[in-house]
């Protein structure tokens, strides 16, 4: 008895550890769709001869379509168990991807821009919870690691998305070739991942509701960050030409600068949760962050400028993995307070550059990135709000079964 329950122990450390890099594939896998469709933006403007308002009115689409399905995710989850749902919802947003380029028109890009939205955010959302539940039962921080995958695969996508446009690959073949790669990688990663099911006598979670308190007070923790963090992509490089008056190959290279210190710091963050906890790491990532915007606003050359926006990237890195940890495990439906999360950062997402742009056109770009500073202070004052709750037990999910698969 004693040597099989050692055995037995040695089995689920060794499917927890395989779940583990499962759904951080998964996480790659659906960074490197949003790479991929990245890069081709310019093909689709130019083949449908849009100008800058009709492709971003287009490009709100994929906002409101996440907004919409990402409540949904829970419902989904408890129907068809996590791992078929996340199989099935990763492998409709990899297939999405080859849905915007064969557009013929703008109403045909904005509905698949929609479905690419929808697909994109109910993905999201499962991947998320799940993510959460393997942090849970290993017992330590990990998705700061899994958001720093999705970040190396939004570059992986790019990567491959810039060679094929440099290539003067049709997007229709490219898209389409990735999505069915993608698709493909991402079914099978999923094969490993937790497969979590509903107790018998456990009601499905509704169809659409409002997230709770909690979520909603953690989302607004969330807010700050991916409004930094949205507004430092989008205008770094602009900020750098029109304000630091750098040449553009210097501004593109600060953008590049911002995403890779991000990446470097999602991988660095879980040591940093494990040693002082979510609270006191998300202080500090608010104190570098605030810092970075100080050092833009009163940036007098290249060199201290991209410095700054370097920061800025370090410390909104961990607030959003954390925020969706504990969310997860804020109340008894980890789906449904994780959406919530999520619909409040994708807003800010979305918010943010547009923002920026017309704090710019009233003011400056500095007065623009001030704000950016206030809210990155801003993570200093509302982290306590990310100190993990003990998870409610009353009506908590069936645990994945024992046997061995």
């Amino acid at each position: 008895m004693g040597a099989g329950e050692r055995d037995t122990g040695r089995t689920d450390d060794g499917r927890l550890r395989r779940a583990r890099y499962a759904v951080a594939a998964v996480f790659a896998v659906h960074g490197a769709v949003t790479g991929s469709f990245a890069t081709r933006i310019p093909w689709i403007q130019s083949h449908l001869d849009l100008g800058s308002g009709a492709l971003g009115l287009a490009l709100v689409l994929p906002a409101v379509g996440s907004a919409c399905a990402m409540p949904l995710a829970g419902r989904i989850s408890h129907r068809l168990g996590s791992r078929a749902a996340l199989r099935l919802l990763l492998v409709l947003w990899c297939a999405s991807l080859a849905l915007p380029a064969p557009a013929p028109g703008l109403p045909a890009l904005c509905g698949a821009l929609a479905v690419y939205g929808a697909t994109a955010g109910i993905a999201d959302v499962a991947m998320n919870a799940l993510g959460v539940e393997t942090e849970e039962r290993l017992g330590r921080s990990i998705m700061s690691g899994l958001h720093g995958m999705w970040s190396a695969g939004t570059l992986a996508g790019s990567a491959a998305g810039t060679l094929a446009a440099h290539a003067d690959l049709d997007a229709r073949v490219h898209l389409g070739c990735a999505a069915a790669v993608l698709a493909v990688l991402g079914a099978a990663a999923c094969h490993w991942v937790l497969d979590l099911r509903a107790a018998g006598d456990e009601h499905p979670p509704p169809r659409f509701t409002l997230p709770p308190r909690a979520a909603l007070v953690i989302g607004a923790v969330g807010f700050c960050a991916v409004f930094a963090e949205g507004a430092s992509l989008d205008w770094s490089a602009v900020y750098l030409r029109d304000v630091v008056g750098s040449d553009p190959g210097v501004a593109a290279a600060c953008t590049t600068a911002f995403t890779c210190t991000m990446a470097l710091a999602r991988f660095a963050g879980d040591p940093a949760v494990r040693r002082f906890g979510p609270v006191r790491t998300v202080r500090a990532s608010g104190v570098l962050a605030a810092a970075g915007g100080l050092l833009v606003v009163t940036a007098r050359g290249a060199p201290s400028a991209i410095a700054g926006f370097a920061l800025i990237g370090v410390g909104v890195a961990v607030v959003v993995p954390l925020a969706f940890a504990v969310a997860g495990r804020s109340g008894p439906a980890p789906s449904q307070a994780i959406a919530g999360v999520a619909t409040i950062t994708y807003t800010s997402g979305l918010v943010a550059p547009a923002a920026i742009g017309q704090i710019a056109r009233a003011g400056s770009l500095v007065a623009s990135f001030g704000l950016v500073t206030a809210l990155a202070a801003g993570l200093v004052v509302g982290a306590g709000v990310l100190r993990t709750p003990e998870r409610t037990a009353a009506p908590a999910p069936a645990r994945e079964p024992s046997k061995t698969e």
